[in-house]
């Protein structure tokens, strides 16, 4: 698959390494596996050769000796002697970059925790000592995002606050999705647009699989999907376990039982029979895996809590691969692939609402999108969006199908909103339906 989108995170990264040529720079550029993070920093800086450091997992004398190849090839300079230590390597092109200016890519930075943890206090002590003069543009990033964050984030860790920007690489927006899905189907359908955004969520890995292989449309990314030898059956746990380590259990039976619909506290509990707080905290916080939505205008910080895994092929994985893995265990294949297919519409209505939100996100209009529900459940708004520099806000109900849009129950339910939060007072309201054929 070709290079997509990127464009202002390119501009980002070129500009930073102008900005090298005057004062030292240090990026961390974050982003769950697969997002693309290699892939972004190599295109933005395909004009010039770049050093690139693999932290990989041997021997620290052997990743020197990588990299003082690495620095022959790329910069023309053999380094006097053998390295043993990572250290010896990084003050060497910290005191160069002091008269010529480079970039520097480590890429898995979080790998050194298993090679050397002295490497990063090491860089705090190299980099404090010569970054005032040096003109080094120095990129990290890694697969493991919570170790990434902590790293850098964590008050006891040596290179904390030493970056100088901190890059988070985001999914596709469904107008990228759009513009792939037509470059290698230019027939495609709105089914095939929201399988697309449902099955890969916009990760660019899963995106290029799918295209690759042709599957460009919804039955053809479930075959590529549900056969035997497939990447993405086991792509839950690869890029996971290493994130959770040994507690992974529980925090794949919260994640599935999330993904099946048990959204609140309790009823995460009553699946997983177990106290949960503090996992739905790290989850939250350190993982940033799922979210804790609130409905809008919520005055309590604890109330009417629904817990949401973010990520399109999290819930799917969680909610189909996960859950219906004895079927795969005996390449039960064609069965795993009838389910999906007899609970699709309903995984794929709750798809299509988190497709809109990022829609009306990406007009940059509203100031303030959500959904708003009532204690009782009686009441639901899919989406609400609100511009309170124009006074104006729109209530959304969302459905696959244009014909289930029902605008007097929307109207209801709207009274129901503006009696229990006050909220709107003045505004300009419009309700209106949005289907897959707005998509």
């Amino acid at each position: 698959m070709r290079f997509f989108d990127r464009i202002q995170e390119m501009a980002s990264l070129r500009e930073i390494r102008g900005r090298a040529k005057d004062n030292a720079q240090f990026t961390v550029v974050t982003g769950r596996r697969r997002i693309g993070k290699t892939s972004l920093v190599w295109k933005a800086y395909e004009d010039e050769p770049i050093l690139y450091f693999f932290v990989a997992r041997k021997a620290e004398g052997e990743l020197c000796e990588d990299y003082q190849l690495e620095i022959e090839h790329k910069l023309g300079i053999p380094m006097m002697g053998k390295a043993e230590r990572f250290s010896v390597i990084f003050e060497y092109l910290m005191k160069l970059s002091v008269e010529r200016p480079f970039t520097l890519f480590i890429d898995e930075f979080q790998e050194f925790f298993r090679v050397n943890k002295s490497v990063y206090s090491d860089m705090q002590r190299i980099w404090d000592m010569y970054s005032p003069k040096a003109h080094i543009n120095l990129l990290t990033c890694g697969s493991i995002y919570s170790m990434m964050t902590k790293i850098f984030k964590d008050k006891k860790e040596p290179l904390y606050n030493r970056q100088t920007r901190f890059m988070s690489v985001r999914p596709f927006t469904p107008a990228v999705l759009k513009e792939i899905l037509a470059t290698y189907n230019p027939a495609y359908t709105a089914e095939d647009l929201l399988a697309l955004y449902a099955f890969t969520g916009g990760v660019a890995k899963y995106v290029q699989w799918l295209m690759d292989a042709g599957a460009t449309t919804k039955a053809k990314m479930l075959d590529q999907i549900v056969q035997a030898d497939s990447i993405f059956l086991g792509e839950g746990k690869a890029v996971l376990i290493e994130e959770f380590g040994k507690d992974y259990g529980v925090y794949f039976s919260i994640l599935s039982a999330i993904a099946r619909g048990k959204t609140s506290r309790m009823e995460i509990e009553s699946v997983v029979g177990r106290e949960i707080g503090g996992y739905l905290t790290k989850l939250e916080k350190e993982y940033e895996i799922i979210t804790k939505r609130q409905p809008l205008f919520e005055k309590s910080a604890s109330k009417n809590v629904r817990y949401t895994i973010e990520d399109n092929f999290f819930t799917f994985w969680f909610r189909f691969i996960y859950k219906y893995n004895y079927m795969l265990e005996i390449e039960n294949y064609e069965s795993l692939k009838a389910i999906i297919h007899r609970d699709y519409e309903t995984f794929s209505g709750v798809m299509l609402e988190r497709y809109f939100k990022h829609v009306l996100v990406e007009t940059h209009r509203y100031t303030r999108i959500g959904g708003w529900w009532d204690r009782k459940g009686e009441n639901e708004i899919d989406l609400i969006a609100e511009n309170e520099l124009e006074g104006e806000a729109v209530f959304y109900e969302v459905k696959r199908k244009a014909g289930n849009i029902d605008l007097e129950l929307l109207e209801q339910k709207k009274a129901a909103f503006l009696r229990a939060t006050g909220e709107f007072q003045g505004y300009t309201i419009k309700c209106k339906g949005l289907s897959m054929d707005d998509m």
